[in-house]
Parts: structure tokens; C-alpha cells; sequence
């Protein structure tokens, strides 16, 4: 199985007990389509650190940070979006069943990562986002400030993605490797493309040098 794969299907499995049924078709049918950019780079950087970790005991900290990032992307969707506003009539409106969607995602993606060292991360990235959308609903935002403050949330999703990855196979995430996740997010011109096309080919080789040098600058 591919890692996209595996991403998707652990986001999906653990969502299977969602109810009722409306709710959990309609989650299920967000993450059939979702680039799991975030879910894959957890389960690379896992396998680069330590090529023999067997990634079936990564997948849930894989899915719990692509659910996160799900969730946090859906809610920005609907602020975008406001389809309240736009709606003829209150039944054409479906933005009640996205922002439960939304909260949903993030929950269970909050109890995938909560007995793990990726848990304070993932509840930074949580108040980072609310704090970028505050800011990018004041009158005085103008328009690439708000592209900006939108884009955080890529960033914040791939750092939390290295994190856990690296804290899968026990090991601290060095700020190089922080840093990486940035530049890898920068790469994307907004929110993530398909993952095949996200993480370039060298991304496990690059995961992989950047921690061997930081364990050697520790021996020092």
C-alpha cells in the first residue's frame, strides 16, 4: 500500500463509527477527494527516521493530522464562502452540516494525537488558526495579508506532520526539519495539490540527512 493510501484509509477508518449516516457520508466523501499531503509527509518522515518502523503503528498520527487539516481547511472554506449570506432560502443552505463536518474532523483528529507527544502541537496549530482568521476578518487586512494569514494553515499542517512522524519512532524534531516543512508548504501555491505532486521525490533522503546531522551536532 502507498502512502497516500494509507493515509486515506486511516483518516476514513476513523471516521467508520461517525453517526448518523448523513454526516458520515458526507465526512467520508470530503477525504475520498482530499490531498493528503499532511498525512503522507507523518508517515515519510516516520519511515525516514527509521526505515524498518512498521507504518500500520504511524497510520493513526497520519490521520490525525490530515483530519485536523481537513477540518481546519473546511471551516476556512465556509468563512470564505459565508453560504448563509447567498442561500435563497434557509433549506438550500448546507452550511450547518460543513461546520459540523468541520468540527467533527477536528475532534477526531484531536483524539487520534492526544495520548502522543504531537498533542500540544496540534492544539498550537488550532489557536494559530484562530488567531489568523481573527486577524484576517478586520477591515484594516487588506487582500495579500489575508493570502497570507490563509496559508499559515498549510504550514502549520506540514510542521505538525513532521512532528509526528518524528515522534512516532521517538525522536525530537529538530528546528531544520521545522523548517523544511515550511519551505515544502511554500512550495504550494495555496492549499495542497495531490500528494504525489506535493512532496517531491527527495523529500525521504532530505527528512533522513537533516537528522542524521542534527544527532551529530548533539554527540559533539
Amino acid at each position: 500500500m502507498d502512502d497516500a493510501a494509507r493515509a486515506r484509509d486511516a483518516a476514513r477508518e476513523a471516521l467508520a463509527d461517525v453517526e448518523p449516516e448523513q454526516l458520515r457520508e458526507a465526512l467520508d466523501s470530503r477525504l475520498v477527494d482530499a490531498a493528503v499531503t499532511p498525512g503522507v509527509l507523518a508517515l515519510v518522515t516516520a519511515r525516514a527516521l527509521e526505515p524498518e518502523v512498521d507504518l500500520d503503528d504511524v497510520a493513526d498520527r497520519a490521520a490525525g493530522v490530515q483530519l485536523i487539516y481537513e477540518g481546519l481547511r473546511l471551516t476556512r472554506t465556509v468563512a470564505r464562502e459565508e453560504p448563509w449570506v447567498t442561500a435563497p432560502t434557509a433549506a438550500d443552505i448546507d452550511a450547518d452540516m460543513e461546520i459540523l463536518a468541520a468540527d467533527v474532523l477536528v475532534s477526531r483528529g484531536f483524539s487520534l494525537l492526544a495520548c502522543t507527544d504531537a498533542a500540544r502541537p496540534a492544539v498550537d496549530v488550532v489557536r494559530a488558526f484562530g488567531r489568523d482568521q481573527t486577524l484576517r476578518d478586520r477591515e484594516e487586512t487588506d487582500a495579500e495579508t489575508a493570502v497570507g494569514l490563509d496559508r499559515n494553515l498549510e504550514v502549520d499542517a506540514l510542521e505538525l506532520a513532521v512532528v509526528a512522524g518524528t515522534t512516532a519512532v521517538g525522536g525530537d524534531t529538530p528546528e531544520e526539519l521545522l523548517a523544511y516543512a515550511r519551505d515544502l508548504a511554500a512550495d504550494c501555491d495555496g492549499e495542497f495539490p495531490p500528494a504525489g505532486r506535493a512532496l517531491p521525490d527527495a523529500t525521504a533522503d532530505r527528512i533522513a540527512d537533516i537528522s542524521d546531522r542534527a544527532v551529530s551536532a548533539t554527540d559533539r
